[in-house]
């Protein structure tokens, strides 16, 4: 799988909220990294807690990829993010070891999401 297929189907996990597939396509050694909200997990195991967690607060929560850039090693992905309620833009930095996510950086605007109207 090259690195855009990699990120489509990671993304799409994010969307459905597949624990599992999410979790497949980390690296052992991952480290989740969301430097708007300061909060930070190491390893695979903890990655997917945190990220259980942030199912468990958010179930609505879904993404719209905005732009997705790939080089070798790394991609860069723009998205806006919505919970049917308010929505955020923001953009993921990721590296990759051995065909795996090794971080996944959040940069968001999420401290000034949108309000959406009905």
């Amino acid at each position: 799988m090259n690195v855009r297929e990699l990120i489509e189907q990671y993304n799409a996990a994010w969307n459905a909220q597949d624990l599992e597939a999410i979790h497949a396509l980390h690296h052992p050694d991952v480290v989740f990294e969301n430097h708007t909200a300061d909060e930070r997990a190491e390893g695979a195991e903890a990655v997917r807690e945190h990220i259980a967690q942030i199912f468990r607060n958010n179930p609505t929560l879904r993404f719209a990829t905005r732009s997705l850039r790939t080089g070798d090693d790394f991609a860069v992905c723009e998205w806006t993010a919505s919970t049917g309620s308010k929505e955020w833009d923001g953009i993921d930095v990721f590296p990759l070891r051995d065909g795996l996510i090794l971080r996944k950086d959040v940069y968001s605007s999420s401290h000034r999401a949108r309000v959406l109207r009905d």
